[in-house]
């Protein structure tokens, strides 16, 4: 085979050419120097978004867990700081890490309700009000027995007496009676009363007429001390909560939420259609729209197994999907949490996306029930009949 010659004018094209090819070109330069800026960008924004995420499931070990000495059939409720619970004789206040700060005697088939500053406990015909420091401002036994009791800001509304003919007493915290009714309830059944307005000198009642062709429920507005404000049938539909925002009372039904004066006077525009949705926990501004989470009211059961939640705040509503089916969830200073098996899922409200937080259980424990949430951000949860109680994660 011929050898190239040297002197060949092709011979010295062709080197050349192969020479100016392995000199990269400005414009070669540029473009590997872009190349490797992208290559070092995504890098580092796959670092980050591992650190965040890692950091969160790091939040999750760092937030702590305690196992409270109480079990989750003593009616474990959060108050205010920490956890109330009944063991069969007296009610004890823990705080939030399961130190006991007091404890009340009340004797047998006791039960209880919270307020802002006091608790009310009843049995029998005998009634308890208790302050936040565990010391009784009343103790008295009252004309009938007591169906239930609840307590606002200034006063503490009971009812008693026969099902079908109850009486409702109000009392200031002190257990001085200031406003009596009973006509109003004749030949109904009492479902729930609350306090609202400036410091809760008013009264809602919610009653059942169960004489009626119909089942039908009723919701009555009171001005402690005063008078009766007014009066609405709410027809048929179950109605389970009533919330005070806005100067509206907010009330719900299976089907609908509507929206009332403190004279029972219906804002239509502000009725909303939520038929297959139950709420499951608010949060209430001191200004600004409230807050509402609801779930499927098929995974509301007793035995809950959330899947789905929507957030409902003025005009706004927003839907989301958890990771996992839960066994409950909460909203908390604009956050949303939910929990099941051995992680709790946090999601910023503006956000779809949820962050896993591994909970310090021992080994071989889940997580099978959700309690609710203290005022300081402690999360009350329990594995059968053993109670935990875990700061939420914060953003």
């Amino acid at each position: 085979m011929a050898r190239n010659n040297i002197n060949d004018p092709l011979f010295r094209s062709r080197t050349r050419n192969a020479a100016e090819a392995r000199i990269p070109s400005q414009e070669d330069i540029r473009r590997r120097q872009i190349r490797n800026w992208i290559i070092l960008v995504s890098v580092v924004v796959v670092a980050a978004l591992g650190v965040h995420f890692l950091r969160g499931y790091g939040q999750g070990r760092e937030i702590g867990l305690t196992r409270l000495p109480c079990y989750a059939s003593q009616s474990v409720t959060p108050y205010r700081d920490g956890v109330l619970y009944y063991d069969g004789a007296s009610i004890h206040h823990l705080s939030g890490s399961g130190t006991i700060r007091w404890s009340f005697p009340v004797g047998n088939a006791a039960s209880f309700s919270v307020g802002p500053t006091h608790i009310a406990v009843w049995s029998g015909t005998q009634l308890f009000l208790v302050d936040q420091n565990g010391n009784s401002t009343y103790n008295e036994a009252l004309e009938g027995t007591v169906q239930f009791a609840r307590v606002g800001d200034r006063y503490a509304a009971v009812v008693v007496g026969e099902d079908t003919e109850p009486k409702l007493i109000i009392k200031d915290l002190n257990g001085s009676q200031v406003d009596a009714e009973q006509e109003a309830f004749s030949g109904r059944m009492m479902l729930d009363v609350g306090f609202y307005g400036n410091q809760g000198e008013y009264l809602w009642t919610l009653s059942m007429d169960v004489f009626g062709t119909a089942a039908n429920t009723v919701m009555n507005t009171f001005q402690v001390g005063k008078m009766n404000t007014g009066e609405v049938s709410l027809g048929d539909r179950i109605t389970y909560k009533v919330l005070y925002e806005n100067t509206k009372l907010r009330v719900f039904t299976t089907q609908q939420v509507y929206s009332y004066d403190y004279k029972c006077v219906q804002d239509t525009n502000a009725t909303m259609l939520i038929y297959g949705w139950k709420l499951i926990d608010y949060e209430i501004p001191e200004r600004g729209a409230a807050k509402l989470l609801l779930a499927p009211t098929s995974q509301t059961s007793s035995a809950q197994i959330i899947s789905e939640l929507r957030v409902l705040e003025g005009s706004t509503d927003k839907r989301y999907t958890l990771p996992v089916a839960c066994v409950g969830a909460t909203i908390d200073q604009g956050n949303i949490y939910a929990v099941a098996g051995d992680t709790v899922y946090r999601a910023d409200m503006n956000s779809q996306r949820f962050f896993g937080y591994p909970i310090p259980l021992p080994d071989g424990v889940a997580i099978d029930a959700y309690y609710g949430v203290t005022s300081d951000g402690k999360m009350l949860m329990g594995s059968g009949e053993t109670m935990y109680s875990m700061s939420l994660p914060r953003n």
